[in-house]
């Protein structure tokens, strides 16, 4: 299910909406096995013994309904779950029914780290930590597809959105931005090499200026 259109600005893009990856369903994938090959294991003793035990099967058969139903859970809220970057904000947002998320400007991220484990490199998973200048400061965002990459994609989304506000293009949406805040961007764009020492001294000058 693709994050809803209705919910996005007028003149926002979206540069990435997907679900968690398929890692995600591991818990639940083992449990269902796990059920399963104990059932297979008790057809197999039931063959060998001949022996029949109604109130083992019935456990057995519960076991599997109630992992089946794990499963199923862990999917709707796998397909109602987005992480989605857009040309101003990050989302993240899941529920089925009742809905939670968190939103995060893109001139408010700070820091964009990612973790893999041996493990996770092989499966093409891992965890995203994003730090902002927000209220909620630090969040970790698990069983990301292809970590690394998101975290390129949001830094090139950062550097486009800095230079449509600051290189002498149309902002994307009025914001009221304060100046130490602007300066501090502005001291990053200049590090990164987005602007020259030139361009820095215009833009800082115009902001003292005003």
């Amino acid at each position: 299910m693709p994050y809803p259109k209705k919910l996005l600005n007028s003149y926002e893009t979206v540069a990435l909406d997907m679900h968690p990856h398929w890692w995600f369903f591991s818990n639940a994938a083992f449990a269902l096995l796990g059920a399963i090959i104990l059932s297979v294991l008790r057809l197999a003793f039931w063959h060998t013994t001949g022996t029949v035990n109604k109130s083992v099967n019935v456990v057995l058969l519960v076991l599997i309904v109630i992992a089946l139903l794990f499963l199923l859970v862990r999917y709707a809220k796998w397909a109602t779950t987005n992480f989605v970057i857009t040309s101003d904000r990050l989302i993240f947002r899941q529920g089925l029914f009742a809905k939670s998320g968190i939103e995060m400007p893109l001139e408010r991220v700070n820091n964009v780290n990612f973790n893999q484990s041996f493990f996770e490199r092989i499966l093409g998973a891992g965890d995203l930590l994003i730090e902002s200048g927000g209220e909620d400061g630090r969040q970790r965002f698990t069983d990301i597809r292809r970590p690394q990459k998101v975290q390129n994609l949001i830094h090139a989304q950062m550097e486009s959105n800095e230079q449509r506000r600051y290189g002498g293009g149309a902002p994307s949406a009025p914001a009221a931005v304060d100046v130490a805040t602007q300066l501090e961007k502005l001291e990053g764009l200049l590090q990164r090499g987005s602007l020259s020492q030139q361009e820095f001294d215009a833009q800082k000058a115009r902001l003292l200026g005003g």
